[in-house]
């Protein structure tokens, strides 16, 4: 099967570098300042709260259920639909006065000014603020923890040179996935920080694939600097680059159209993680580990000691 991409395609990749690093610079900056500046949108999973699911006979009008929950003076809360456009999902602070046992009953008579027929209370879910607070803590430590044992992986598996690029490369693509959300007041939850640390294991299993290569043209190419090696490693492997993350990104955009309120943040961290990914996978790794200094003489295997005598009859 002949390749998407020849094998053989040549591109000053490395070339353009400088120009990466300005757009990667540019985005990072506009994604922290979000991130400072209008901080990321809180789900219930972190914050604490109520999430409570409601069952209509028939479609309601979301904005009329918005009116009935402000006019009965509830406290902070985000309406969507969840599943179907008869399911009303809505998440909100913890009422004040310790009146939760009551709510469920509350929300129902605030509600039945926006249907005719009965509405049905499905679920009321509870996480305390101390529950979020740790949640928030732990999701961290993951992030980290993942990060922490691929550098030990890279380090060990090519090069540390290696290992500095390929964190650039995923600290890159965890900011910006970040910052977006932060910029679009997207919420955040506990589904969104798996789509994180999904995006950090596809990103840096396509960084992989392109450092595998890198040190595998070291070795093979007798002549060329540096840039030219990864000019050619990765027009070598951008073929599979391409197709893998088209292919990926059609099953992401058909969950974020059709997969329903629910799972649209999931695929939309996913879709940002995999375009920014191949992105940084290209330029922000193989730039990182070339601005480094990165030789053939490192990626060629240490000789033991004495290896030489032992091989003397």
């Amino acid at each position: 099967m002949r390749s998407f991409i020849s094998d053989t395609f040549k591109y000053d990749f490395m070339g353009k570098r400088k120009l990466a690093m300005m757009v990667s610079g540019g985005l990072i900056v506009i994604a922290l300042l979000a991130i400072l500046i209008r901080g990321l949108n809180l789900g219930v999973d972190f914050t604490g709260g109520y999430t409570i699911e409601v069952g209509y006979q028939s479609a309601p009008d979301l904005n009329d259920v918005r009116a009935a929950l402000t006019d009965a003076e509830m406290p902070d809360f985000i309406v969507q639909n969840f599943g179907t456009s008869t399911d009303v999902l809505i998440r909100m602070a913890p009422p004040e006065g310790g009146a939760g046992a009551q709510l469920s009953d509350q929300i129902l008579r605030a509600l039945a000014s926006t249907s005719d027929t009965e509405i049905a209370m499905r679920r009321v879910e509870f996480v305390g603020p101390q529950v979020g607070e740790d949640l928030r803590e732990t999701g961290g430590l993951a992030v980290l923890t993942a990060l922490l044992f691929i550098v030990v992986y890279i380090w060990f598996r090519f090069e540390k040179k290696f290992s500095v690029g390929s964190v650039l490369a995923l600290v890159h693509d965890v900011v910006i996935t970040l910052g977006i959300f932060a910029l679009f007041q997207v919420e955040f939850d506990l589904t969104i920080l798996a789509a994180i640390l999904a995006v950090i294991g596809y990103s840096l299993n396509d960084t992989i694939v392109v450092f595998d290569r890198i040190r595998e043209n070291f070795r093979a190419m007798r002549r060329g600097t540096p840039a030219e090696v990864m000019n050619a490693s990765i027009g070598q492997t951008l073929s599979r680059t391409v197709i893998t993350s088209f292919t990926t990104l059609m099953v992401l955009i058909a969950l974020f159209i059709f997969g329903g309120k629910i799972i649209n943040g999931f695929a939309l961290a996913l879709i940002i993680g995999v375009i920014v990914g191949t992105y940084s996978s290209i330029f922000v790794a193989s730039t990182a580990v070339l601005a480094l200094g990165i030789t053939k003489e490192d990626m060629m295997p240490v000789e033991k000691e004495g290896a030489d005598m032992d091989s003397i009859p």
